[in-house]
């Protein structure tokens, strides 16, 4: 789906305005060079730039957007790292020194 609505961008690069065409052409860069390294983007980012090509968003906003979006991601990892911790169940390698205290 999301390689579906990048070549979506083509038609901004045809029928938009001029600045239309000039994000169109600089989000198509951005993306091409993820691909090149193997990577692909999110429908999340496509979203981003479909809105930042129209003018809804700002570059600036894009960019606060994205942060926002990340930082939501390392905080739920950490949290879920955080219940996982307290709710694993390890059997200690050694019984007797778990009932005098010791650490794993």
């Amino acid at each position: 789906m999301a390689q579906e609505r990048y070549f979506d961008f083509d038609e901004y690069k045809k029928n938009g305005t001029p600045e239309q065409k000039k994000r169109a052409e600089n989000w198509s860069i951005a993306i091409g060079l993820q691909a090149v390294d193997g990577l692909r983007v999110s429908d999340f980012l496509l979203d981003l730039a479909r809105k930042n090509i129209e003018g809804k968003l700002t570059t600036e906003e894009v960019d606060e957007m994205i942060d926002k979006h990340y930082k939501e991601i390392r905080e739920r990892k950490a949290a879920w790292k955080e219940y996982e911790t307290y709710t694993r169940i390890d059997t200690h390698p050694d019984p007797e020194a778990a009932k005098r205290g010791r650490p794993i």
